[in-house]
């Protein structure tokens, strides 16, 4: 990427994980951040590991955004201490304004929640709904199954080898972010051959 990034959005749990290497990331990834003058973009919520990037990222003076869906804020799990809070009506409306407020986005260890919304951006970035950069902080190989669960893919006709390299993966933040600088996103048809039906 030419431009500088403004804002990183930040998929991760909302439960700490059990591990406490996940924890040491997640400040790790917020202080690289708020070192780098990036805002820092996330669910909104104060628990789990999203609690604690966002409130490592203050610490740190960086600035945080939060988006949080109506429905959460009822459960009493907002955070009350951001830059920003933004209360939402859906679930969908939440994931497009997270996309629309930021330059790239990284998922640290989570679960169903977390992949479902990596994917989704990644999914735009393959059909060109945009060309921000994609990816995985891996802590202690949380992602590696996933990583040859794609190169599966590939081999199986499933996804293109140029849109499988999108994902971008470093177990260190420092490092995952310096590849996020240089990101250039590939130009190449989603489908690996249109003339091949069924």
């Amino acid at each position: 990427m030419t431009q500088k990034m403004k804002r990183v959005c930040v998929y991760l749990g909302s439960n700490p994980g059990f591990d406490p290497a996940y924890a040491e990331a997640t400040k790790a990834l917020a202080k690289e951040l708020a070192a780098r003058e990036i805002g820092l973009v996330f669910g909104g919520s104060n628990i789990g590991l999203m609690g604690l990037i966002a409130n490592t990222c203050l610490e740190a003076g960086g600035e945080v955004i939060g988006v949080i869906p109506e429905l959460l804020v009822g459960k009493e799990v907002a955070h009350t201490g951001l830059t920003e809070q933004h209360v939402v009506s859906s679930m969908h409306e939440r994931k497009q304004l997270m996309a629309d407020l930021s330059d790239g986005f990284i998922a640290l260890p989570g679960g169903i929640g977390t992949l479902e919304e990596f994917f989704e951006v990644l999914t735009w970035n393959q059909l060109g709904y945009h060309a921000k950069p994609c990816g995985l902080l891996d802590v202690k190989g949380y992602y590696t199954c996933l990583a040859e669960h794609m190169d599966r893919m590939v081999l199986n006709g499933f996804l293109v080898q140029e849109h499988r390299g999108m994902v971008l993966n470093d177990a260190d933040p420092g490092g995952l972010l310096d590849q996020f600088e240089t990101y250039d996103p590939p130009q190449v048809d989603k489908w690996i051959d249109k003339k091949k039906g069924l």
